[in-house]
């Protein structure tokens, strides 16, 4: 498998306070990989410095092309998305202002309006509403929503079903599918092993800004050892 997305000897700071150390991993073309690990590791700050978002060193390769250094907006005109765990929404726009807000300019986009609606049908009914009044999980589907109309090619996903009821973690779930038959490439961000081990063809796990397994949904499962040492509470 080709790989879209890889990262090479990734370090990240904020500030002078040294997160990550060195990491390694790679998302192939239309394939599904998690990043698990407890709170504070560094999961999350490994997408913020993919997006440019946090000072990095190292290489983060994408389709072959080195993204550190260049702006924010300028990663994701090369086709990376983004939803963070804060969905980031703009409260007095409404969703399909919001959504609206994602499109690329310039470029048509494999994503409509239509498309989101299908997939998530609560969006279309309360398409007129400003984001700032959705529920969590609507607000969850909409900053979903909105980084696809961006149209990207690999889209990363921080802690998507944090605080969400579990039919709307069910759905999410369902989405990220469909995503991956639509040739969408995923980094999932997640602290949740049932999905993650689910959906994903590979799933990494971080310990202390540095990866610590990298292997199947199957082998996962059967390593107790790491389990025990880097995930259960």
């Amino acid at each position: 498998m080709k790989k879209l997305l890889e990262l090479r000897d990734l370090h990240a700071w904020y500030g002078k306070s040294h997160v990550l150390h060195g990491v390694d991993l790679h998302v192939g073309e239309g394939e599904i990989v998690s990043l698990l690990g407890r709170n504070g590791v560094g999961r999350s700050t490994t997408a913020k410095a993919v997006m440019g978002q946090v000072k990095a060193a190292g290489s983060v390769s994408f389709g072959g092309e080195e993204m550190l250094g260049l702006k924010v907006f300028e990663i994701a005109n090369k086709g990376i998305g983004y939803v963070p765990e804060s969905r980031d929404i703009y409260p007095t726009l409404t969703v399909e202002q919001n959504l609206l807000l994602g499109q690329k300019r310039g470029k048509t986009s494999r994503w409509s309006f239509d498309d989101m609606y299908a997939m998530f049908p609560r969006l279309k009914e309360r398409r007129h509403t400003p984001g700032g009044v959705l529920s969590g999980g609507e607000q969850q589907m909409l900053t979903l929503c909105r980084a696809l109309m961006g149209d990207p090619e690999l889209i990363m996903i921080d802690e998507p079903t944090e605080g969400l009821a579990p039919k709307i973690v069910d759905l999410v779930a369902e989405y990220l599918q469909t995503l991956k038959r639509r040739g969408i490439s995923i980094l999932l961000v997640e602290q949740k092993l049932a999905i993650a081990l689910d959906i994903s063809e590979r799933v990494y796990v971080m310990g202390h800004g540095a990866i610590v397994f990298e292997g199947t949904p199957a082998e996962m499962r059967s390593n107790a050892a790491i389990r025990k040492e880097w995930l259960e509470v």
